[in-house]
């Protein structure tokens, strides 16, 4: 029987958990997108922790236009957050989606921001 898409993304997500982890000095990048938002959160692993979180439904992000247009300007957004708190570096997770469209669109955004990966 084949997997569905739920459970593929689920796989992906697991085994990449598996390989990186967040800490206070290099966080884990969590990016999250449903069909209509995206979000982002920096976490620290070791403590439980969520440092910064940034999403398409924050009134700071007043982005009209594509949802990758969108989705870059939450990028920057998290990075401005990241900033503030003192973070420079982090862990990237896509959290098993494909590192394509508005999921590329966040992290180039972020990486416009300053972040490094």
């Amino acid at each position: 029987m084949a997997l569905t898409k739920t459970q593929k993304r689920n796989r992906i997500k697991n085994r990449v958990r598996g390989k990186i982890s967040g800490s206070a000095s290099l966080p884990r990048l969590s990016v999250y997108k449903s069909n209509k938002e995206i979000y982002a959160q920096l976490v620290d692993d070791l403590d439980g922790k969520t440092l910064a979180s940034a999403s398409s439904r924050e009134k700071g992000v007043d982005v009209k236009g594509t949802k990758t247009e969108i989705s870059a300007a939450v990028g920057k957004k998290i990075a401005e957050k990241a900033k503030a708190a003192g973070i420079e570096n982090i862990v990237f997770d896509r959290n098993g989606f494909v590192y394509h469209g508005r999921v590329k669109a966040l992290a180039d955004g972020a990486r416009e921001g300053g972040l490094k990966f």
